[in-house]
């Protein structure tokens, strides 16, 4: 038989036990309350929890969701049969004021303004059954020049607490006056899409209305989604009505000198990991935007994967995971509640969500007045043929940037068990709303004005491929890193790397001469030839898609295969 804490009343503990916030539970002022009821909520019917206390969304996650506190004062929550985003079924509403911007196709697949009506009410209607809602009013991106208002209604209180630490939290006096948002995400991932609703291809829908500027989810409980959905929306608006550069990076800046680095990468590359750096100030580890003025942040927190996460390895990450901050799909020891971050049975994409202060040596506000000095665009090669570091021509950081060549690493989607070789144009393709030539114009402008370095790192393997090599340690990478900041990589010999016709340093302080070349790391000259002929034959077949749109200087600065 299984045994249950009794529930104590919670009067008997003391008097006031959550009084203060019960009592007036939805705490909205006027036109806030009256835009629910037209939105078609029933308002006599569910209680609306508005940026609730932190200890009250653990409370009512524990109490109603199965969560439970984690030794370390973290939550740990579960997300139920979706464990990743769900990409296949993420569409964008077919409308008269966005139609011609977007990049229609297989990201950003078309749906009718009719059936996105449906789903919308379909979530609506779900979350009048619940006896509790939960509101999060925030803002997405630290320039105020630049920001967003978003509101996030949903469910769970788990979902509640992810958007609490996601969005950039706003001060009481910011809530008063917050009015009506710029952008609303209905989340009823509890609840199933209609598969029979036109243009729905399973029970999951996540799309987004440019013209209503509404999210709405059903089918997923992955929390994920909410945040790529506030990007998606960043990614079209920044472009477009601010003409701002919107970027898949992490950003941090030099303690000492004030110089400001980009990081681009896919999920698993290392953009959080690199970034997170005790003798720079972190800007933000995912989402930013390259301003006419500077660099900022989109998020108010961080969402770091946590497979095989130590304290030796990631200190500031490990040490982020506290009260206030959230686990999401981590397996816990029953008995000491100690989570165990190499246990991947739920999924190998477990994840941690915490507010970017909880980071030391954070740079709060996340926002800096001034321009790059350096870019490095991650990739994690599964073939181990391209070098651990390599600099780039600037017709070959924009080719690298529309090819954005990596693996998909387990975990990060449905079904992806192995690291599976991918070409994630601008870094970005899940999340890519407009032409990505358009993105890579606007990165090569920003390149070429404020004369900016483009490094290309490897994180992948070495001396072999998946299987038969070994991942580049990521100590090696780190030194890579530092050279770049210290001055040192820009001031290193180079020679040619071969078909790729990249340029790779021939000494980096600290780091074994054969991992820089990965010629000499492969004991199988042959098979490593046969490898690089292979990956140049696909980077030629995936940049075919961009060919039309680019300078010949561009279509060049790609592996040549004789």
């Amino acid at each position: 038989m299984a045994y249950r804490t009794p529930y104590v009343t919670p009067h008997i503990l003391h008097k006031n036990y959550a009084q203060a916030f019960d009592a007036e539970p939805s705490k909205l002022v006027g036109r806030d309350l009256e835009y629910f009821s037209q939105a078609g909520f029933d308002m006599d019917r569910i209680s609306i929890k508005r940026n609730a206390p932190i200890a009250q969304l653990y409370e009512d996650a524990i109490r109603n969701e199965g969560a439970i506190i984690s030794s370390s004062g973290a939550l740990i929550n579960f997300s139920g049969k979706k464990t990743g985003r769900s990409p296949k079924d993420k569409r964008i509403v077919y409308e008269e004021t966005s139609k011609d911007e977007i990049w229609w196709g297989s990201v950003n697949i078309m749906m009718d303004e009719h059936t996105f009506e449906i789903n919308r009410e379909r979530a609506i209607d779900y979350l009048n059954t619940r006896d509790n809602v939960y509101v999060f009013d925030g803002f997405a991106g630290w320039d105020p020049k630049y920001r967003i208002k978003v509101r996030v209604i949903c469910a769970r209180a788990y979902h509640a607490l992810f958007m609490n630490n996601m969005l950039i939290r706003p001060t009481e006096e910011e809530l008063k006056d917050f009015g009506e948002p710029d952008f609303i995400i209905y989340n009823a991932g509890q609840f199933p899409a209609n598969r029979f609703t036109k243009g729905m291809s399973s029970t999951t829908s996540v799309e987004i209305n440019f013209k209503r500027m509404e999210m709405v989810i059903l089918g997923t409980e992955y929390a994920g989604e909410m945040k790529k959905g506030v990007f998606s929306v960043m990614h079209y608006l920044q472009p477009v009505k601010f003409g701002q550069l919107s970027l898949h990076s992490s950003a941090n800046v030099g303690i000492d000198n004030g110089d400001v680095t980009l990081f681009f990468g896919l999920s698993g590359t290392g953009k959080t990991t690199l970034s997170a750096d005790p003798r720079r100030l972190l800007i933000g580890d995912d989402e930013h935007v390259w301003s006419d003025t500077g660099v900022f942040n989109i998020e108010g927190g961080c969402y770091a994967k946590c497979i095989n996460l130590s304290q030796e390895k990631e200190p500031e990450i490990f040490n982020a995971i506290r009260f206030g901050g959230l686990l999401e799909n981590v397996v816990y020891n029953p008995l000491t509640r100690e989570p165990d971050y190499d246990d991947v049975s739920i999924t190998e994409n477990t994840r941690c969500a915490y507010p970017i202060e909880y980071i030391p040596n954070a740079k709060i506000p996340c926002i800096v007045d001034r321009q790059p000095s350096n870019i490095i665009m991650l990739t994690c090669d599964a073939f181990g043929v391209l070098p651990p570091v390599s600099k780039l021509t600037p017709e070959q950081a924009s080719y690298h940037f529309l090819a954005g060549y990596t693996s998909k690493t387990p975990g990060t989607e449905d079904g992806v068990l192995e690291p599976i070789p991918t070409f994630s144009t601008c870094y970005s393709a899940p999340f890519i709303v407009l032409h990505p030539g358009r993105y890579a114009e606007m990165l090569a402008e920003r390149m070429s004005k404020h004369k900016v370095d483009c490094w290309l790192i490897n994180t992948g393997w070495t001396a072999g491929k998946y299987g038969t090599g070994k991942r580049c340690p990521l100590k090696y990478t780190r030194m890579i890193v530092d050279a770049v900041h210290s001055g040192a990589l820009a001031q290193a010999e180079y020679e040619t790397f071969g078909t790729f016709g990249l340029q790779v340093p021939t000494h980096i302080e600290g780091v074994p001469r054969e991992l820089l070349n990965p010629r000499l790391a492969w004991a199988d000259k042959e098979a490593f030839e046969r490898e690089v002929r292979k990956l140049a034959g696909m980077f030629q077949k995936a940049f075919a898609l961009y060919e039309q749109d680019v300078d010949e200087k561009v279509r060049l600065a790609g592996p040549q295969v004789a």
